[in-house]
């Protein structure tokens, strides 16, 4: 029954990653990772595409140049169409579409304004789905894509039992003192036997982008395993953390941003800075980690590898040693490399097995951990949805 269950959970992962828009925002605090990263006019940068929230945010800093990736090209097409707003609308409309997550008539926007700066596999995404996706009077954009499903889960959970007051009180709390009352009042009514089922599920964890490998992580290393994970966490978000500025919790429990509270690309400031150039210093690749570097041809200073490696380790380590292989390769002098996990700890890392300098080595041997800055920002982390966070320097870079 075992392998029966792991198998399933494999189908099922795999059908929602490769078939659907998981992400329609960005679940890493940017915030820590430019703390660590140290961006110069100098540094090339490769990350993850995700929804390109956080691209946007790295091409804010005046780096060379960021190289978004992801094999998802549904993923790309959400930041192609970030980009192309970006170009060609004014502050207001663009906040409305991405700030709001709905616009009334983005159709014929979309046709006279957007499409033309698209790929055209991305053209095609967006001829079908714009008008669904951003203009419908029951949802945001944000409770569409499969993490959005979740969320709008989530929001149907709030309103039938009578939260929806104290989360609109919470997202609005003046002091921490008032902010944790609050919590601890909260806490008591979502914690129900159904909330902790669908919490236990794979189906629902795969909605998230976690796949088995990771829930086996947090199983196996966390006192508690998934639920009690979870429920520390959103201790930690809603009971230690200032929730004024924390976008990320905010756009799931109300579908939009606001002004005030948002990505830095959806500041009006900072979206000028891009209308003005910086939004030319990313590009948009389909391909895997692997597979753009293979054909990429310059140096690289920095990575932002997310958490991706967990999933390799466990059902691809050949392409995980592949990749590594890959990133050495293109590593710039002073290369600085950031990830996360879904666990406590990433061993696998330290022992993928890599040729570098012309020796035969293991992982580990080769990079320096800045072990002590990581925990402290993990600590501080907005989403807080991660075990453990990663810096890592290559030696001899």
């Amino acid at each position: 029954m075992k392998q029966i269950s792991e198998w399933l959970s494999g189908r099922v992962f795999r059908f929602v990653h490769g078939n659907n828009l998981v992400y329609n925002t960005c679940w890493e605090d940017p915030r820590i990772d430019k703390q660590v990263l140290h961006l110069t006019p100098e540094d090339n940068l490769l990350v993850i595409t995700s929804a390109g929230c956080n691209a946007l945010s790295y091409a804010l800093t005046g780096l060379n140049h960021v190289y978004a990736v992801d094999m998802n090209p549904r993923q790309n097409a959400l930041l192609e169409l970030k980009m192309s707003g970006i170009r060609n609308l004014d502050y207001e409309t663009f906040f409305q579409i991405f700030g709001n997550g709905r616009l009334t008539g983005i159709k014929g926007i979309y046709h006279a304004k957007l499409r033309h700066g698209l790929s055209s596999w991305s053209q095609k995404y967006w001829d079908r789905r714009i008008r669904k996706y951003f203009d419908s009077k029951r949802k945001s954009f944000y409770f569409c894509g499969t993490t959005g499903a979740f969320a709008r889960l989530m929001n149907t959970i709030i309103d039938r039992t009578k939260m929806r007051a104290d989360v609109h009180e919470i997202l609005n709390a003046k002091t921490m003192e008032e902010q944790r009352q609050i919590w601890q009042r909260l806490r008591e009514k979502l914690w129900s036997r159904k909330v902790k089922f669908l919490m236990n599920r794979d189906t629902t964890l795969s909605l998230l982008g976690v796949p088995r490998s990771q829930r086996k992580q947090i199983e196996t290393q966390y006192e508690g395993g998934v639920v009690k994970f979870v429920q520390d966490c959103l201790d930690s978000v809603f009971g230690t953390l200032p929730i004024k500025d924390n976008y990320f919790w905010r756009l799931y429990a109300t579908g939009s941003y606001t002004p005030s509270c948002c990505p830095e690309y959806l500041e009006q400031e900072n979206f000028e800075l891009l209308k003005g150039g910086l939004v030319n210093r990313i590009s948009v690749h389909t391909d895997t980690v692997e597979g753009f570097l293979r054909g990429h041809d310059g140096k690289i200073s920095r990575f932002v590898l997310l958490d991706h490696m967990d999933w390799l380790s466990h059902h691809l380590y050949d392409s995980l040693v592949s990749e590594w292989d890959a990133i050495l390769r293109h590593a710039a002098e002073k290369t600085r490399i950031i990830w996360r996990s879904g666990g406590l700890r990433t061993e696998y890392i330290d022992s993928v097995p890599v040729k570098y300098h012309g020796k035969e080595m293991r992982l580990g041997e080769i990079l320096t951990y800045d072990t002590e800055k990581a925990a402290e920002l993990h600590k501080l982390d907005r989403v807080h949805t991660y075990g453990s966070f990663y810096v890592a320097d290559l030696k001899g870079s």
